[in-house]
């Protein structure tokens, strides 16, 4: 049993568990932990940071092309223009420093979530490198990896796998009970 709720008071950053004991021989642990990010939301974001891409690129590399007199259509490699590949450099480096430096992007920072590590330390150069550069790449390139998020527990996508990253509401969190037997002194327990 879970249930949602929108920053319950004086709660910490971490999450806590409450016991209480039912009977003699079952005990219930309430946890409150940060809410995972469903498809929606992330895909929300991730639009929001394709306009803010789309905009540096058309505030800085389409001039940049221009005035050098390259053609930003005409593809010269396997399909790719180096107006493209100016552009996916772009997006790369965003992901990979807005993540690093702030845990989310302009995307994320508006609709309030944010990436952290699996295990709950720092972000590391190498986890965002497989997340943002190699993972998010292939995802951009098949798409399908991003539905991931809608069947895995953690609502983790192809490139959070890669980097044992999950990406959480900043002030949400999610109450779980969980119930446990426990075995009483000179008493066996029927199943």
């Amino acid at each position: 049993m879970s249930e949602y709720i929108e920053q319950p008071p004086n709660l910490p950053e971490q999450p806590i568990a409450v016991k209480s004991v039912v009977d003699s021989s079952t005990s219930q642990t309430a946890h409150f932990r940060l809410k995972y990010v469903g498809f929606w939301t992330r895909f929300w974001a991730y639009t929001i940071d394709l306009l803010v891409l789309y905009a540096i690129s058309g505030i800085l590399i389409k001039p940049i092309f221009r005035v050098v007199g390259t053609d930003i259509s005409n593809p010269s490699f396997l399909l790719f223009s180096p107006y493209k590949v100016a552009a996916l450099l772009l997006l790369l480096l965003y992901f990979a420093l807005m993540t690093k430096f702030f845990g989310q992007t302009v995307g994320k920072m508006i609709l309030g979530i944010r990436v952290v590590a699996k295990n709950g330390a720092p972000l590391t150069w190498g986890a965002i490198l497989f997340r943002e550069v190699f993972g998010r790449f292939i995802s951009k390139m098949l798409v399908i990896p991003y539905l991931l998020v809608l069947f895995m527990p953690k609502k983790e996508a192809l490139h959070d796998v890669f980097a044992e990253t999950v990406v959480e509401y900043e002030h949400v969190y999610e109450k779980e009970i969980l119930v446990s037997k426990q075995q009483l002194e000179g008493q066996q327990l029927q199943e």
